[in-house]
């Protein structure tokens, strides 16, 4: 958790050396960045806990973000509002940064899931101040990674087992034994 705070406010840090009166040309930078930050945590969080099933989880819901992604915006030739393209819905930098907060808030709680969403939210205002997209692609975007991410990511359970098992004691006494393992 703190090698990620650390690196959300290194990167912010980075992104604002010019000053209170950030560029737009640096906004789009810090974005380009930064919607990768939330999966490379997840990743992270998830090789580090020895948690295969969530790699394979977020690989699920990265892969279909993408592929609806991308098939959108191949459908939907929308053009950008600073004319240089014409594949501005959905916002792919909103949606990756969104897949990557969901499947941390789901699969390991608040704690991670808070700030990688913050992240997220700065990635969808800095793509629609630096005129890349409006506001109904990156809320495309961002609906398509949580959506996505919300579908494949099961919550890690902390399972506690229980085994009972039945028990003499004494002369004429009987009972359970319970052995908890957490």
């Amino acid at each position: 958790m703190r090698i990620f705070a650390l690196v959300v406010i290194a990167l912010f840090t980075a992104g604002m050396v010019k000053g209170r009166a950030q560029t737009t040309t640096a906004i789009r930078r810090s974005t380009d960045v930064l919607c990768l930050v939330p999966n490379a945590v997840g990743v992270a969080k998830a090789w580090a806990d020895h948690d295969p099933k969530g790699l394979a989880q977020w690989g699920l819901s990265t892969l279909t973000t993408l592929t609806a992604n991308y098939i959108l915006e191949a459908a939907i030739t929308k053009n950008r509002p600073d004319g240089t393209g014409r594949h501005a819905f959905p916002s792919t930098h909103s949606a990756i940064a969104a897949n990557g907060a969901t499947f941390l808030m789901r699969r390991y709680g608040w704690k991670w899931g808070v700030p990688a969403y913050a992240v997220t939210a700065y990635v969808a205002w800095g793509r629609v101040r630096c005129h890349r997209h409006d506001w109904a692609d990156v809320l495309a975007g961002t609906a398509l990674g949580v959506g996505s991410a919300w579908v494949f990511t099961r919550p890690l359970s902390r399972r506690t087992n229980i085994s009972l098992l039945p028990a003499t004691f004494g002369d004429d006494s009987r009972g359970l034994t319970a052995i908890i393992r957490f």
